[in-house]
């Protein structure tokens, strides 16, 4: 239970990595709020953090400011702190860059970065006040420069950029700011494998440990880790939960 009595935000949680994320620190004892705009899937994922804990749920639209400083003004109020930010919610399309328009821009921004800018904007007072962890996302999409993914792999190294802002600014507050950069077998990448088998298991091949990683127990708990005591030296830092794949020099 290293999250005893802890108080987290996790956007996109109502499915893959969000999802494990959640259920990983529910079990550590940490209060969650869902927040995603898939009802249907919220509402499941919330029930089974409530098995574990007591949690939120909001469906919302992330993309807008409002929402966002409401999300963290409830939270607040529910359980009296905040201790753990996970902005994991993004949403993006895939292209070549030739065919890259304002629009994809837009979508990649305004469900990743810009929400990822306000949750850290709206949570930055009372995670100093608890000392508290955030934990950014960012993508191999973005770090080697993925074909394709253009608007993805711009809106995740900007958060990798203001991450790094922030946690030389807020390190003196004693709050730590840290991005995982994961591979996890989401339900997004399962509809993928049944429908190109050869391309996936291309995928695989190039994974130095031959495998996807699970949400809940692999991505999960090192989100556990960065947002407990035991990362406290930590920050600034993207880690690599990717079988490999890619060495950051």
């Amino acid at each position: 239970m290293r999250l005893q009595g802890k108080v987290g935000i996790i956007t996109g949680s109502a499915s893959g990595i969000g999802r494990g994320i959640a259920l990983a620190m529910a079990k550590e004892g940490a209060h969650i709020a869902i927040v995603d705009v898939n009802e249907e899937k919220g509402r499941e994922t919330f029930a089974e953090v409530n098995q574990y804990t007591e949690g939120l749920l909001f469906i919302k639209d992330i993309s807008s400011k409002e929402n966002v400083d409401e999300i963290v003004t409830e939270v607040i109020n529910k359980f009296g702190n905040l201790d753990i930010l996970v902005n994991n919610a993004h949403v993006s399309r895939q292209v070549p860059f030739v065919e890259t328009t304002m629009d994809h821009f837009d979508l990649s921004f305004g469900t990743g970065f810009y929400p990822t800018f306000n949750f850290m904007k709206a949570a930055y007072p009372e995670l100093k006040n608890s000392q508290g962890k955030v934990i950014n996302f960012a993508s191999g999409a973005g770090i080697d420069g993925q074909v394709t993914q253009t608007s993805y792999a711009a809106a995740k190294e900007a958060i990798r950029g203001i991450s790094r802002v922030a946690a030389n600014e807020w390190g003196p507050d004693g709050i730590n700011v840290n991005l995982i950069s994961p591979i996890a077998n989401t339900p997004g990448v399962e509809q993928w494998r049944q429908a190109d088998p050869k391309l996936y298991d291309a995928m695989i091949n190039k994974i130095p440990l031959r495998c996807l990683g699970d949400p809940e127990q692999d991505i999960g708990r090192v989100a556990v880790f960065l947002a407990s005591s035991d990362s406290d030296y930590i920050t600034g830092q993207t880690i690599m939960v990717d079988g490999g794949s890619i060495k950051l020099r």
